[in-house]
């Protein structure tokens, strides 16, 4: 069982650092990045052995275009660094994951542009890259966004993991669909000649990812060399379709996500075939820590 981080968003904020809407965790990195390299040290006391790069809100989605235009690049080079140096300095073995987040906003495939999203996503692999054990797509939507994501990392050489967010207001038992509405299964078909390392599922309630895990399992039994199945669930109330945009307002937590209840959700997930556990919003590294304490020891 692998574990990864968090929520690095909601772990900066709870732990003081510069944040607010629309520049999210990319405010600590202008403002305190020394809260980054804590919330990175933070995750791996928990346990995790592998940190996700604090370049979620490094878009223009977050940051605006002219920021976007004068010093993303600087950005993504400082959440790198910060992520490749906790890593050199834990106490354990620590990779690091390249977050590579929906360039348009999350939650909201219509607004993909592919051409454009070529051009950003190249930008995260180049300065990404010199930190990175491996990339890892955030919270994509759509078979578009994923198959964009898998164009542009097609000739790495580095490990690639897919993470997809679920629709979770109306979840189909059985059928699991991302949030775009295309069902999972076609995503599956589209990159079945040559998926990723790994497929994830982030940032959607704990409820919906037991049939995702199980839907990827048994579409690639039987492969050879059948990708890694992770989950990073979220602490967030469900979204409902009138959502407008992660820069619209500041999500409560839900109470009854608790570490505890949160590892008994890892429990089942593992059973189910997941070989990854992590979180997403909300989901801290006492959460983590009694996931590794329930499925490691």
């Amino acid at each position: 069982m692998i574990i990864l981080d968090g929520g690095l968003g909601r772990q900066l904020k709870a732990m003081g650092a510069p944040f607010r809407q629309p520049e999210w965790s990319a405010l600590a990195l202008m403002d305190g990045p020394e809260f980054v390299r804590a919330a990175h040290d933070a995750f791996i006391e928990s346990g995790a052995t592998i940190i996700t790069t604090n370049s979620y809100a490094v878009v223009p989605f977050h940051i605006g275009e002219d920021l976007f235009r004068d010093q993303a690049g600087a950005l993504l080079d400082l959440a790198g660094q910060l992520a490749r140096d906790a890593a050199d300095a834990a106490p354990h073995p620590v990779q690091v994951a390249a977050g590579v987040p929906p360039m348009f906003g999350s939650y909201q495939p219509d607004k993909f542009d592919a051409g454009r999203a070529t051009e950003m996503i190249g930008l995260f692999r180049q300065k990404l890259d010199p930190y990175a054990d491996f990339f890892m797509a955030e919270t994509h939507s759509s078979i578009a966004e994923a198959i964009c994501f898998l164009a542009v990392f097609a000739d790495c050489d580095k490990p690639v993991w897919l993470s997809l967010t679920l629709e979770d207001a109306n979840p189909v038992a059985g059928t699991p669909q991302l949030r775009s509405g295309e069902p999972l299964t076609d995503l599956l078909a589209a990159i079945d000649e040559a998926p990723p390392s790994a497929v994830l599922f982030n940032c959607s309630q704990p409820e919906v990812m037991d049939d995702a895990i199980r839907t990827v399992v048994t579409h690639f039994a039987g492969k050879v060399m059948p990708p890694l199945v992770g989950v990073l669930a979220n602490a967030f109330p469900l979204i409902e379709k009138t959502y407008s945009g992660a820069n619209a307002t500041l999500h409560d937590l839900r109470g009854d996500i608790t570490p505890s209840s949160y590892a008994d959700y890892a429990v089942k997930w593992a059973a189910s075939g997941a070989d990854i556990i992590g979180g997403c919003c909300g989901i801290s590294p006492d959460h983590l820590r009694e996931v590794k304490t329930r499925l490691i020891g």
